[in-house]
């Protein structure tokens, strides 16, 4: 069975110091190389939040305060502050992360008008990304999930790799959620369970 390694938007604003840190974030980044290094997988992919200026999902492009929620193209959008704007240091991965060379990188969050957690397809269902068809180019079957954030990027990469046909594996020890409310890491990862995503530890 073949398998792919997906690395979820280790950037350097989810990063420490970054516009929109993640808790514990770097503490991922020596776990996520060590999967890297022992080279198990067929392929190895790597997602990028690729903003656009003046996207939607940004506080400061609507006028608004950041955690507030809005109604974009129909589709509940939590406001956040600018972060990960194509060709700044913010978009950039994060310098400890190792990229193999030949590894795959697939840009998301490129659409202003439409935010895109999931490394498949944008918010709203209307875009997807090449990840499902590199992922059947190459035949994968199985997925092995980690990066940030958990109950964000990397809980809905984890949800639609399951509707895409994949066996999921989120890495537990390989992600940190942004916890805008205390509950919302654990509750992505029962969210996850019941979808059919196995937890490793």
């Amino acid at each position: 069975m073949k398998k792919a390694l997906i690395v979820v938007d280790v950037q350097n604003d989810f990063c420490e110091g970054g516009a929109l840190a993640v808790p514990g974030a770097d503490a991922v980044i020596p776990y996520i190389n060590e999967l890297i290094e022992q080279n198990e997988y067929d392929q190895i992919i790597f997602t990028q939040d690729w903003h656009p200026a003046n996207h939607k999902s940004f506080a400061s492009t609507n006028g608004k305060k950041v955690g507030d929620t809005i109604n974009l193209n129909g589709v509940p959008q939590f406001m956040w502050p600018d972060h990960c704007v194509q060709g700044t240091f913010g978009a950039e991965f994060h310098k400890d992360l190792k990229i193999p060379e030949g590894a795959h990188i697939v840009q998301k969050g490129k659409n202003p008008e439409f935010d895109s957690y999931s490394g498949f397809q944008d918010n709203n269902h209307f875009v997807k990304t090449d990840l499902d068809d590199f992922l059947k180019y190459h035949d994968i079957q199985l997925v092995e999930i980690a990066g940030l954030a958990m109950d964000y990027c990397v809980k809905f990469t984890c949800l639609d790799a399951v509707q895409n046909g994949y066996i999921t594996c989120l890495h537990f020890n390989g992600t940190k959620a942004v916890n805008v409310k205390p509950e919302n890491g654990r509750d992505a990862v029962y969210q996850m369970v019941e979808n059919g995503v196995t937890v490793l530890g």
